[in-house]
């Protein structure tokens, strides 16, 4: 049976046998108990579902970019309210020799706009069956950036940071964080080369900047089992694993479900 603790702590809800925070923030999850059989959606989107004991909750990713405020889970053709807090990111400034990677030419943009569709709809895909929502930390290392940060290239604004990314030397081997099947490979302008596991039911973790990539689209692949290398392609100051975990189609905070972020030095 897939296990998810739960017991709600005001704002957080901490379930240490599955390894995931109830944090009702832009940039969070919430965790919604729901009828059996229900498959909610939120904003348009289907959910992740799992069952704790003969309890189903539904387990919602929440955009950096969403409002604080009242948010409602459709269910059952029913609405469950919930509030989603605010939370301040901090700012992060970098300075980058290439300029492109701070205003990307005409062809650059041609390319970035394929990509991006390409990327987007790998992160969009709802398929497959959730084997478990416990995850493993990829690579161990400092962290050199946070998840969140309000970004400055060149001092000129850019998205929030959608992932974690932890420093380590070309070529230390990247785990995969949780047993699931290869959705996407590439090597794109930003992300340099990257990998997307779909772990089912909407939940991905995404690896980024990789040095090389030892697996193929469509490949199933254990938790732990080496995907690639660290590296230093695309938009980078130097060689690291940015870590991404994608819920219902959105970034969340990857510490939320690898408690293990916690404890690496910054």
């Amino acid at each position: 049976m897939r296990l998810l603790l739960f017991a709600l702590v005001s704002l957080c809800l901490i379930t240490p046998a599955a390894a995931i925070e109830d944090l009702r923030v832009p940039g969070g999850v919430a965790v919604i108990p729901i009828d059996s059989e229900a498959r909610p959606t939120f904003n348009g989107k289907p959910v992740l579902t799992i069952q704790d004991d003969g309890q189903h909750v539904a387990v919602v990713g929440l955009a950096l970019a969403l409002e604080p405020g009242e948010h409602m889970l459709q269910h059952m053709g029913k609405q469950i309210l919930f509030q989603v807090h605010p939370k301040k990111y901090l700012e992060q400034r970098i300075y980058l020799e290439n300029k492109r990677h701070v205003t990307p030419d005409t062809l650059d943009l041609d390319r970035i706009k394929g990509e991006s569709q390409k990327q987007r709809g790998a992160l969009d895909a709802f398929d497959g069956n959730l084997d478990s929502i416990q995850m493993i930390l990829p690579v161990k290392g400092p962290i050199s950036g946070p998840f969140g940060k309000r970004r400055f290239f060149n001092d000129q604004p850019r998205r929030p940071h959608s992932g974690t990314d932890i420093a380590a030397p070309t070529g230390t081997p990247i785990k995969a964080a949780a047993t699931g099947r290869v959705g996407l490979i590439g090597d794109f302008f930003f992300n340099g080369r990257l990998v997307v596991i779909d772990h089912g039911e909407g939940l991905k973790t995404m690896y980024n900047h990789m040095d090389r990539v030892d697996v193929r689209e469509g490949q199933v692949v254990t938790q732990g089992q080496p995907i690639g290398t660290v590296g230093a392609t695309g938009r980078v100051t130097g060689a690291h694993l940015h870590l991404g975990v994608i819920l219902n189609g959105v970034s969340v905070d990857p510490v939320l479900f690898i408690p293990e972020i916690r404890s690496l030095p910054q």
